[in-house]
Formats: C-alpha cells, structure tokens, sequence
C-alpha cells in the first residue's frame, strides 16, 4: 500500500517556528511581517474575490395591480445648494400609479428600507417587486445576488424579480415615468431636499389624478389602482430594528 505524502506547509506560522529553533537568541518578527515580507516577493497567493455575474429573472406580466412593482433610482442630480440628490421611485406596474418618489441624499439600503416600509404600510404589498442588479437591491458579492433588502421582500412573501443587465426596456413604463418626473420635477432643481421633496409629491399628485393615459382610454392612473389586500405579519414590518 502505498501512502500519499503530505506536501509541507511553509505558510508564515512554520517559517516563524523555523526561524526560532535556527536562530534562538533571534528575536522573530510578527506572522504579519513575516506575511508582509513573503509577499512582496511574490511568495504569496492571493485567492480571487469571486463575484456573482447577475443574469437577471424570469419576468412576470403583472396585469392586475399589485402583482407587480417597480423600483428604481432616477439618476443622481444636483440641488441648488451643491448636494446630490438620489430619488428612489415605486410604481405599480399594471396601472402605473406612482407609489412613491423619495429625495434621498444617498443610495444607502436604511434608506431605502425605509421608503418601501412606508409604502408597504400605506400601500399593502406587491406580490413582485422588478428592480434592476444595482445596490441596494442586490448585492453582487453575497449568494444569489441577495441584499438585506431583498432578503427582507423574501421574508415577507414577496417575489424578486430583476432585469438582466444593460436592458432598462424590461423595465420599459418605470423608465418612461423618469423621463417624465426628469422633465418636470428637476429642471430646475430645488434649493434643499425639503423643497424638492414638496415638487415631487406635487408630481405625484398630477401623475396619479390628472395625467390620462392612453392605454388606459385615457382614464388616471388613479382610476385604475386600488391598495393591497396583503400586509406585513406582526414581526415583519422591520427588519433593522
């Protein structure tokens, strides 16, 4: 029978140890030096940080309100007073009545927890949320792309669903409702995110009660929307808390 040979081990602890019995009255340097120093000879191997490449979903119709939301960032523009701003939009996507329209300062998920909470409260919820592969919808270094918001949709029921990338079409009528929110609620821009913020929820008004579609026979997306029957489970409603 012959016995497999076990290759040795020189990674920084051995060397160390090494060093020790060669050269006792030697005071050894730290494994992090020794690290250090390996490296910058190129004794070091480093292992690859593998990332998810995203793919997108299978995308559902989304005909009857509710089955289908949209979510999206409108690009980042610039206030009168020099800060960015990042608004986050929520659509529903079979009577494009507009759910929400934040003035954000940043993209950062709490935020965005935040805006969907709100409207999960005053809304009900999706049985589908669309968003695109981007933060902080997904994360592309976690399994299966998973973000702590999506993770949250998951936990209460509701279904992910996410364009592939490089295909805002998939996401065709959330995009058109940009252009148009880009048109009318941003040139010019606000002074501060509080005034801002009072031209979208203008927007808001007029989008959902007095802009007719003609898909719609040229009712309001108002006309054609009504709230969720489901709602968060007691326990559910937050997720950073």
């Amino acid at each position: 029978m012959r016995l497999k040979r076990e290759r040795p081990n020189w990674g920084a602890p051995k060397i160390r140890e090494r060093l020790r019995r060669l050269y006792p009255d030697v005071h050894c340097p730290a494994i992090s030096t020794v690290h250090a120093v390996l490296d910058r000879h190129g004794l070091v191997k480093h292992r690859k940080r593998r990332r998810n490449k995203a793919t997108g979903t299978t995308l559902s119709s989304g005909l009857q309100p509710n089955d289908l939301w949209c979510a999206d960032y409108k690009g980042e523009f610039m206030l009168a007073d020099r800060r960015y701003c990042y608004p986050l939009t929520i659509s529903d996507h079979a009577s494009r009545y507009l759910i929400a329209c934040e003035a954000l300062h940043t993209t950062k998920e709490v935020y965005a927890f935040s805006v969907f909470e709100r409207a999960f409260k005053d809304f009900g919820m999706p049985a589908d949320v669309r968003t695109d592969n981007g933060v902080p919808f997904a994360n592309p270094n976690a399994l299966f792309n998973l973000s702590k918001l999506s993770v949250w949709w998951l936990r209460l029921g509701i279904e992910i669903e996410r364009i592939k990338p490089g295909h805002p079409q998939q996401n065709g009528r959330h995009e058109r409702m940009h252009l148009t929110l880009k048109q009318e609620a941003t040139k010019p821009a606000a002074v501060t995110f509080l005034e801002q913020q009072g031209k979208f929820d203008d927007f808001i008004e007029t989008f959902n009660t007095e802009r007719p579609h003609q898909a719609f026979d040229m009712a309001v997306p108002a006309d054609r929307y009504a709230p969720s029957s489901l709602t968060c489970s007691p326990g559910m409603s937050s997720v950073w808390g």
